[in-house]
Order: structure tokens, then sequence, then C-alpha cells
């Protein structure tokens, strides 16, 4: 991941992704989800697709009018470390 990237939100790809990284590497999946996947991020958890729909939501209805080809950052603070 780059610097403006986002963080993971929990999918079943992403699910998938770590499952396979663990049996590869036979460590329980919580250590891939920790001591890689959120290792970089200063807030230790995956992004909800919920979150994701809401922040949507929220600059496809009125009061996001304001927000014209803004980049929104969702990254549990990737960018701020």
């Amino acid at each position: 991941m780059g610097p403006a990237d986002p963080a993971f939100v929990r999918t079943p790809l992403v699910e998938q992704q770590i499952a396979d990284q663990a049996r590869s590497h036979d460590v329980p999946p919580e250590r891939v989800l920790e001591d890689v996947v959120l290792a970089p991020h200063a807030v230790k958890r995956l992004i909800e697709p919920e979150e994701v729909a809401e922040v949507v939501a929220f600059l496809a209805g009125p009061t996001g009018r304001g927000f014209t080809g803004a980049a929104i950052p969702m990254d549990l603070g990737w960018t701020a470390r």
C-alpha cells in the first residue's frame, strides 16, 4: 500500500486473502491481520462495508453537494502516521 491508499475493507476477497496468507505461512489468521494487514494503520481494524456505504450516501446526497472532485481518504490513520 502506498501513502494515499485506503485501509482494507472487510470483504470476502480480503477475508480470503487473510486466510490464504495464514495457510501459506502456517500462522493463525489473526496474526496475518495484526502483523501484516493492520500493521501500518493507526486504527487497528478493517473498515466495514457499511462505513463505505455511509460515506458514499453522504457524498451522493444533498449534504454532500459541496464536495466536487475532492479526495476523501478513508484510511484509518494511514496518512496520519
